[in-house]
């Protein structure tokens, strides 16, 4: 307790993360790219995705205060909580303050193929904002491992001020110098990882990559045995070439694919 900050009145700092990841997956005929995409949309529903976010809530120490989710046509979902710091609730009460709209989790899924690459991905997007002493940095090991997450990229900044009893602002209240100091060691010896920050704007940029392929694991209703050795490994060339021009965010490899 003695090493709480000592603040004059509400922390109204804004904790902001934007989470992101991709799945690749390697549907070797249309039907089977269609029945990914089927897949996807029915394990991560609005009602799973939406039970993904009432932990993560949960953990990060907020309340929730109402939460709206959709399934759509043809496909992905989404799920939007409005939560709360403890300390924005009125004790006995059922009313909110006008603050209580700045923080909030929103989810919302992307299944998607392309029938000349045999490759389909599934992305996921997830904003969490906080106000208060709360921050969302503390789920991000449970976030990682409720997707099979092959890229991630993360997006965390602290915004706004609040004042310490002298009446300093204080524009950041914890100790940061990288988003990869909260992610378990164990997770991040299997990625790749790079940071670009800005420390002077409390800005801070994490995106990782998957480090091996298991081919095996990114076919999705054949067995690896089936296929042969060269097209194992042209498969997996494909599919690390995906993941590299995701990683990256532009096209590396041209327009040239392996269509098996």
């Amino acid at each position: 307790m003695e090493n709480k900050l000592k603040l004059y009145g509400f922390n109204n700092l804004t904790k902001s993360l934007s989470f992101n990841i991709y799945d690749v997956c390697y549907a070797r005929m249309p039907k089977a790219q269609m029945d990914y995409i089927a897949y996807v949309d029915e394990v991560y529903n609005s009602e799973r995705i939406t039970d993904i976010m009432a932990h993560l809530t949960e953990m990060i120490g907020a309340q929730v205060l109402s939460v709206s989710r959709q399934d759509y046509d043809p496909q992905g979902a989404s799920a939007t909580f409005l939560i709360a710091d403890d300390t924005m609730i009125p004790a006995g009460g059922s009313e909110t303050v006008a603050h209580l709209d700045k923080s909030h989790v929103t989810v919302h899924t992307y299944p998607e193929y392309h029938p000349d690459t045999n490759i389909a991905t599934f992305r996921v997007d997830i904003d969490v904002a906080t106000c208060g002493k709360i921050t969302p940095l503390t789920a991000l090991d449970y976030l990682i491992g409720s997707f099979d997450s092959d890229i991630i990229t993360m997006d965390y900044r602290v915004r706004g001020f609040t004042r310490n009893l002298s009446g300093e602002k204080i524009f950041i209240d914890h100790d940061i110098t990288s988003i990869q100091d909260y992610i378990d060691k164990a997770t991040l010896d299997k990625y790749d990882a790079v940071d670009v920050n800005v420390y002077q704007a409390n800005m801070f940029h994490t995106k990782m990559l998957i480090k091996e392929i298991e081919l095996q694991n990114y076919l999705f209703n054949t067995d690896v045995r089936e296929i042969s050795p060269r097209s194992r490994l042209d498969i997996t060339n494909s599919l690390r070439r995906e993941m590299i021009e995701i990683f990256s965010g532009r096209n590396v490899f041209g327009n040239g694919s392996f269509s098996g």
